[in-house]
């Protein structure tokens, strides 16, 4: 889709209005996923009479605290099929945002170190190959040739035993991102309104009719809630339950450095992540804290444990010094997979559970989520992920995909 003009703003991406007494949806997190939904809302729906409310700032949240890496080669059918419309959509959005984003295919490799790694490598990239998803099986030598300054030796504790491939994969930089949703949205006429808070719904009977916040009382025709980690907190206000744990999340940086690694590298076993950014630092993620906790910090073995994992498949890292860390707080349900959908609240939607896997998403969620709210039915890529999921049975078991944090 051709960009249409946006309106001159000579000082600024945004307005920062003050809140109206009512819209007709009042979307709950501006993060990724919140700014996605209000957009696609606008552009796809007609619905611009919205009002997305932001406790603290605009991508304050996880969508500035990830190691923004994007891919598609999720193992069932219904995690690929979303996945898969994000990627598609991440291709053309800095097109369609009119916005360079750094966008980068810079292609993701999923380490195996044991056979049973090998086992469950090979079965992914079958499954991802049937549901038209980018894939293939590497082998060391072929590893090596992907990221040379991996080490592929045998004489290692946990040698590499060959890796998947998803060449299409990559990463974005995540608060530009961000800002060029926010300022689509804002063109289209959506209200971005930052230090808002909800403290409370507005209900008629059984049926959500507006928000109680830090600014006043909102009244909506609808409620869409996009708040990551706190989605169980405002669940609990609105009277039901979430199946859902949060646990902080953390990721570091180096200082910058000449370019040096060309993809992404993930290993579940050695339990790292590394890419490297634009500008030159290198990222690195790890697994969740096991605690619950709402911190946007983790814990200091953490990163201890995630360096000497880094520096175990890279040892030209060695001499890296650290430059930051940081935490993010991630929503994770039973089965490793999202909730996207309706609730047992009229008029009240919920998209939250992503756990590690939110911001790949970013938009698709927000595609899925604004069919979801305007029609008031899931579209057909988010239907499986309703929340009676957990009362039927019919889980989505992603813990292979998400057992290290990406």
């Amino acid at each position: 889709m051709t960009a249409q003009p946006l309106p001159e703003h000579p000082d600024f991406l945004w307005r920062n209005p003050e809140p109206r007494s009512s819209y007709d949806v009042v979307i709950v997190g501006a993060g990724g996923h919140g700014l996605a939904t209000a957009h696609y809302l606008a552009q796809n729906h007609g619905i611009t009479n919205v009002a997305v409310l932001e406790k603290g700032w605009l991508a304050g949240g996880n969508m500035a605290r990830n190691t923004t890496i994007i891919r598609s080669n999720y193992l069932w059918d219904e995690s690929a099929a979303i996945y898969e419309h994000a990627l598609k959509l991440w291709e053309g959005l800095p097109a369609e945002l009119d916005y360079d984003f750094l966008f980068s295919q810079r292609g993701v490799l999923n380490l195996a170190h044991t056979l049973q790694d090998v086992r469950e490598g090979v079965r992914r990239v079958g499954a991802n190959r049937l549901n038209g998803v980018d894939a293939q099986w590497l082998t060391p030598d072929e590893v090596a040739e992907v990221c040379p300054i991996l080490n592929v030796s045998s004489r290692t504790r946990y040698p590499v035993l060959g890796a998947t491939f998803q060449p299409r994969a990559g990463i974005a930089k995540h608060d530009h991102v961000a800002w060029a949703l926010a300022r689509r949205a804002d063109a289209m006429g959506v209200d971005l309104i930052q230090g808002c808070e909800v403290t409370g719904f507005l209900k008629d009977g059984d049926r959500v009719v507006g928000v109680e916040t830090s600014r006043g009382r909102i009244r909506a025709g609808r409620v869409g809630l996009a708040a990551a980690g706190h989605s169980s907190v405002l669940a609990e206000l609105a009277g039901f339950r979430l199946p859902v744990q949060s646990h902080p999340l953390q990721a570091l940086v180096s200082e910058l450095h000449e370019p040096v690694h060309p993809t992404v590298v993930m290993s579940n076993h050695v339990h790292v992540y590394v890419s490297q950014a634009h500008k030159g630092e290198l990222v690195l993620g790890a697994g969740v804290d096991s605690y619950n906790g709402y911190g946007q910090r983790g814990s200091f073995h953490v990163i201890e444990q995630q360096m000497a994992a880094a520096v175990e498949l890279f040892p030209v890292f060695a001499r890296a010094h650290v430059l930051r860390t940081w935490g993010g707080i991630v929503d994770v349900t039973p089965d490793a997979s999202p909730v996207i959908g309706t609730t047992p609240v009229e008029n009240l939607y919920v998209n939250c559970g992503w756990g590690t896997g939110g911001f790949k998403a970013t938009p698709a969620a927000g595609w899925t989520f604004a069919h979801t709210i305007a029609t008031g039915e899931p579209h057909p890529l988010n239907a499986p992920f309703a929340l009676e999921r957990f009362a039927t049975g019919a889980l989505i078991d992603e813990h292979g995909a998400a057992a290290v944090a990406h």
